[in-house]
């Protein structure tokens, strides 16, 4: 079986590989059928790696993710494929008790920080440690800033060497900036105001699972303009290699304008912004909303806002103008009546669910690529099956 799959990988490392919808394919995937999790190294008498257990003193450099533009293609990807793989491994642990990725983070410890109020991001972090084998530690940073009562690099130094990454959902870029110039540990982007990493890889997710593919179809977005959601969304687009309209209100940052056109280099992604919600929707494959009262935003303003926004509310009408087959996104909260009408978000063409669910999975999948990422790269090293074997 390992001189099989050492032909595999040379095989694999020969080839081109390609950046189709092929990967997502579970009936035709070596990782879908096989996988080098930790359980099953176990189950061979394989050993885990001793530079993959968990450090009290990192030497190794790491990466950090704080917007999607820090990832590229190939690792997207790749991601997307172990993270297909993990929610199938859960799909069937009610019955069988058995998830072949619940040793992957095995004495590994997460810190999240948070600045900001949470639901989706805290629970995923927490259940998708607890899932691969690791833990998930709370702080709150509302209560005790960073760099207050000590500075931000002794607090890096110091959480580099008690836990293996760090989550931080925070008001301002320059605290996770901060965080990950001195941090010999991963240092993760859970939403600031500058980026949104995590939910964009949920939303390729629940995209490819719906659509089959991650690159060439055309997404209209909606809203306000002036946000992390928005920005990250672009660079999503110019890096994957699929066509975001935008029709809102706000002033983009020239710096995304900037990060966009370097990414669309070779991703060969496009941003377009339009004037009305009708010229961008039309034909588009996928339409996405975000809500238009963020956190922090004050009452007072919220009768003004929703007044600025409402010529781009998707309603039943806006939405007929798609693809017949559009799906319809909003990363949550979502108010009805507001950004998109309850018609359509509670209508057959309505994803917003599977996407809130594909934080966990996509997420899991990307905490083993960067606390782990000899790990991970076990995991999809194999590569695919020959072509005569996959029939």
């Amino acid at each position: 079986w390992l001189k099989l799959k050492l032909t595999f990988c040379v095989c694999r490392r020969r080839s081109k590989r390609s950046q189709t919808s092929l990967f997502f394919t579970m009936s035709n995937d070596w990782l879908g059928m096989h996988d080098n999790a930790t359980a099953f190294l176990y189950t061979r008498g394989i050993k885990r790696q001793l530079s993959e257990a968990p450090m009290p003193f990192p030497k190794r450099s790491c990466k950090h993710l704080l917007t999607m533009g820090d990832l590229s293609k190939p690792e997207v990807i790749d991601i997307m494929r172990v993270a297909l793989a993990m929610k199938a491994s859960r799909k069937i642990f009610t019955e069988t008790g058995y998830d072949r990725f619940s040793d992957t983070l095995k004495g590994y410890s997460l810190l999240t920080l948070f600045e900001k109020p949470s639901l989706r991001t805290r629970i995923s972090l927490e259940v998708g440690m607890h899932q691969l084998g690791g833990q998930a530690i709370f702080y709150s940073i509302g209560d005790s800033p960073l760099g207050i009562k000590e500075s931000i690099e002794d607090t890096g130094k110091v959480l580099s060497r008690m836990c293996q990454g760090i989550t931080a959902r925070v008001n301002s870029r320059k605290s996770v900036r901060n965080l990950a110039s001195v941090s010999t540990i991963p240092v993760i982007n859970a939403l600031d105001d500058y980026g949104h990493p995590m939910q964009m890889l949920a939303d390729l997710l629940t995209i490819v699972e719906k659509k089959g593919t991650c690159e060439g179809f055309k997404m209209a977005y909606f809203g306000d303009l002036e946000n992390n959601v928005t920005y990250d969304l672009m660079r999503t687009a110019c890096l994957m290699g699929y066509q975001l309209n935008l029709a809102g209100v706000g002033d983009i940052e020239e710096e995304v304008w900037n990060e966009c056109k370097a990414l669309s280099v070779e991703g060969k992604g496009k941003v377009e912004i339009f004037k009305t919600a009708q010229e961008a929707v039309k034909g588009v494959d996928v339409i996405y909303c975000d809500s238009w009262m963020s956190y922090g935003i004050a009452k007072d303003e919220e009768d003004l806002r929703k007044k600025m926004f409402m010529p781009f509310q998707v309603d039943a009408k806006l939405l007929a103008l798609a693809a017949k087959d559009c799906i319809f996104m909003n990363c949550l909260p979502a108010a009805r009546g507001s950004e998109q009408t309850a018609e359509v978000i509670d209508g057959p063409q309505s994803v917003v669910f599977d996407q809130a669910e594909n934080r966990l999975h996509a997420q899991k999948a990307l905490l083993v690529h960067l606390l782990a990422p000899r790990r991970f790269a076990q995991l999809v090293s194999v590569g695919d099956l020959p072509e005569q074997t996959k029939k």
